[in-house]
């Protein structure tokens, strides 16, 4: 059941009847690559989403955590499942994944290699969930996300007196009481097996290779943190998307807003998603996709810009940023041993028919 929890899900609900004259247009083209609002995969909030549904997912992120690794074993000695290939390619691909052409469309491209893993490999019959970040402003532990039971993605770590809280460019994120083993859920007996890159705990064990690709198996660590979760409300998401009127100052307020040093959550909701759990290895820019949540939290993401082309799809759906120098117009997508297929960035654009109509979903 969807449910309307905020000003931003209401904008979504009423983006809606964009998306139907926009799809229609396309239709009548003959540029929907078969995608089609009845056909798309449809991606729930997490809350949203039933209790076999939740359980369906969480049996497929165990299945690929036991299955065996597809990535070069001569670049990745320490990958020994398929989750661990993600993390790979995101550990040695963070630069063309973050940069200011890529982070929108290759992430969206990972995602979907991801949920395409899931569901092929996997026997998951749904599509990724997300987390509407507002929902989990108040009491993150406790939500259904969060609370550690068999149909959660874990809860918090053990304290760890040692963790004093991460350090942002406009303040500090306050330690949530966790820093330890996540030691509640389904994912206990889980190891990150490579990494750290970049680490932002205290004593994560160093990689024996010093790029990170060593076999180097340690629990999942996560400080759920309800001052991350505050950089990512409602109000904020719905400045972004209606006080963002090109694509650039969307990117720039997504990642940086302007320093405020009034507001010690304006770091941007970016940053603010990745540290609700941070941890190790999620909280690790590096191998961020150790932890189960990077998924959702860039589901999300690919949520907020999802609805913001939306808005006026005729203008945004091809907007690329134009920061930094860069030229998009040669630019591609190769995930290697993560999908087959080679793409365009500007294809990756498009999640109503990009690419032949691979990319083809919805958010609600």
């Amino acid at each position: 059941m969807r449910s309307i929890w905020n000003v931003v899900d209401k904008l979504s609900d009423e983006t809606m009847a964009k998306v139907d004259a926009y799809m229609s247009q396309k239709i009548a083209a003959g540029k929907n690559n078969g995608c089609t609002l009845e056909n798309a995969g449809v991606r729930r909030e997490w809350g949203d989403m039933t209790i076999e549904q939740r359980s369906d997912f969480i049996n497929a992120t165990l299945c690929l955590m036991k299955a065996p690794s597809k990535a070069p074993k001569s670049q990745f000695p320490g990958a020994r499942t398929r989750y661990d290939d993600f993390m790979a390619y995101h550990l040695t691909n963070a630069g063309s994944l973050h940069d200011t052409i890529g982070l929108f469309p290759a992430h969206k491209y990972f995602l979907l290699a991801y949920e395409t893993a899931l569901r092929n490999e996997c026997g998951y019959k749904g599509y990724h969930p997300y987390m509407n970040y507002d929902r989990y402003t108040k009491d993150p532990k406790n939500s259904a996300l969060f609370n550690g039971n068999a149909t959660s993605m874990g809860g918090n770590g053990l304290p760890d007196p040692k963790y004093t809280g991460l350090r942002t460019g406009t303040g500090t994120i306050k330690p949530g009481g966790g820093g330890g083993c996540v030691v509640d859920g389904p994912f206990t007996e889980y190891t990150a097996n490579i990494g750290p890159g970049a680490p932002v705990m205290n004593n994560v064990p160093r990689n024996p290779i010093s790029n990170g690709t060593g076999y180097n198996p340690r629990c999942m660590r996560r400080d759920i943190s309800v001052d991350a979760a505050l950089g990512a409300t409602a109000d904020r998401a719905y400045n972004l998307l209606t006080k963002s009127k090109d694509i650039n100052t969307f990117y720039n307020t997504l990642l940086t807003p302007p320093r405020n040093v009034s507001d010690p959550y304006n770091f941007g909701i970016h940053t603010a998603g990745h540290y609700i759990s941070g941890g190790d290895p999620g909280g690790d820019p590096m191998v961020s996709p150790g932890d189960p949540i990077f998924y959702f939290h860039h589901a999300s993401l690919d949520r907020l810009w999802w609805i913001w082309q939306m808005m006026d799809p005729e203008k945004r759906v091809n907007a690329q940023v134009t920061l930094g120098g860069r030229d998009a117009a040669t630019r591609k997508l190769d995930l290697k041993w993560l999908a087959p297929d080679v793409i365009p960035v500007i294809e990756a654009h498009d999640g109503l028919g990009g690419f032949g109509g691979l990319f083809c979903h919805v958010y609600v």
